[in-house]
């Protein structure tokens, strides 16, 4: 029996020696217990029965506080993104009492009020903390807004967008942040009126059809996507060929019709949000046409439909603008620049020799995060995509021709 002794005493020496080395730090180091293995005598196979014993419930151990380290951490930074957009909600709110802008009367335009459903997603989780749905809050509000009748029983809806200051760009702690979204900086918007709708391809034939102003409208129906309805957006249109949409539609009704500028777009998009969609901070396929087979946050996947849709399918923002996220990327009047240091602050477009044009809103091919109210792109002015459309305002400022 004395060998076999001999044996378990060994075996007894290795567990304590495993045991103090996992109780005083985990995960260890063991090398120097592999030594200490090869001093006894134990073969691997020898002290497997005791390494099961020792380190399993070890490990489950460990990862349970791993576990609770990384909950926490994602709880303290979630607090302090929700303590960072709370402080810059108060600090807009308050710059935007003490600023006077030019009301939007100034423009010599009646408009008649229109009552919508606004939509700010809720995300819960299912029993036991299992699995997670998207919860749509719905709210009634109003705008005001003038209908351009542009003929053949087609109009286009303008709405009523009130000034303001925002701050334009996404803050550093945003997720899926790219670095030409910064730095953030306050701008000044002038009250205008933006297209309620992405230009629909019933709207885009009529006008395609008036007298030339400066370059041909080759095609009245140039869309990849069509239906019977034509209630589709307008796609495969160039920049040029949305700066010449806007020249005719001015020619035809005395107003000033343009691209907006890239600060305009985006503080109509947020309309006094700070979130990365103005549903909240996550977006669902239940509001917006994007390609649901990914998500964003604490989202969940959706429908991917691989196309347009008909403008107004979805709620609208509180200012009363329908798909500003995804459907259909839209053209902006400004010229593409890496990053906004040197941007202008009082909502004008920012301009340079570069040929290519500004793209806001994502599309439906695009994953949520490019759907973004902060995201930017760029195309050359004379590319065509059928990712891409666009939209219109009338405002005092800035001309419509081409800078």
């Amino acid at each position: 029996m004395q060998p076999y002794q001999e044996y378990e005493r060994k075996r007894v020496q290795y567990e304590a020696a495993l045991i103090r080395a996992v109780n005083e730090e985990y995960p260890f180091d063991e090398e120097e217990l592999e030594e200490y293995q090869q001093h006894l005598g134990l073969r691997d196979e020898d002290i497997a029965s005791i390494k099961q014993r020792v380190l399993v419930p070890k490990q489950a151990e460990y990862e349970r506080q791993q576990q609770e380290i990384e909950r926490i951490r994602q709880e303290q930074q979630r607090a302090e993104y929700q303590r960072q957009q709370a402080e810059l909600k108060e600090k807009l709110e308050s710059e935007l009492s003490e600023n006077v802008f030019q009301p939007l009367s100034s423009l010599g335009i009646q408009t008649r009020s229109f009552e919508f459903e606004t939509a700010t997603i809720t995300v819960k989780s299912g029993l036991f903390g299992l699995g997670k749905t998207c919860e749509i809050n719905r709210d009634r509000t109003q705008a005001e807004f003038f209908s351009e009748n542009l003929g053949y029983g087609v109009v286009i809806e303008m709405v009523a967008i009130p000034g303001g200051k925002f701050l334009m760009g996404s803050p550093e702690s945003e997720p899926e942040r790219r670095d030409s979204e910064g730095p953030q900086h306050t701008v000044t918007v002038q009250p205008f009126f933006m297209s309620k709708f992405p230009v629909t391809q019933s709207q885009w034939a009529v006008v395609a059809a008036l007298e030339k102003v400066n370059i041909d409208l080759e095609n009245l129906q140039p869309s990849k996507f069509t239906n019977a309805n034509l209630n589709l957006p307008v796609e495969d249109v160039s920049w040029n060929d949305a700066i010449e949409f806007c020249a005719r539609l001015s020619h035809k009704t005395e107003k000033i019709y343009r691209l907006p500028s890239e600060a305009e777009w985006e503080y109509a998009c947020r309309a006094r949000t700070t979130t990365p969609f103005y549903f909240g901070e996550t977006i669902t396929t239940d509001l917006a046409n994007y390609n649901g087979n990914y998500t964003y946050g604490a989202g969940t996947k959706g429908e991917y439909r691989e196309q347009t849709i008909d403008v107004g399918k979805f709620l609208p923002n509180s200012f009363g603008l329908f798909n500003m996220h995804g459907n259909i990327w839209e053209w902006c009047q400004d010229a593409w620049h890496e990053n906004y240091n040197g941007a202008p602050a009082d909502g004008s477009p920012w301009m340079s020799r570069n040929d290519k044009r500004l793209l806001r809103g994502g599309s439906w091919r695009n994953d949520p995060g490019y759907c973004r109210s902060a995201v930017r792109s760029s195309y050359k002015r004379d590319s065509r995509s059928n990712l891409v459309g666009f939209r219109v305002v009338v405002a005092a400022s800035y001309d419509h021709e081409s800078v």
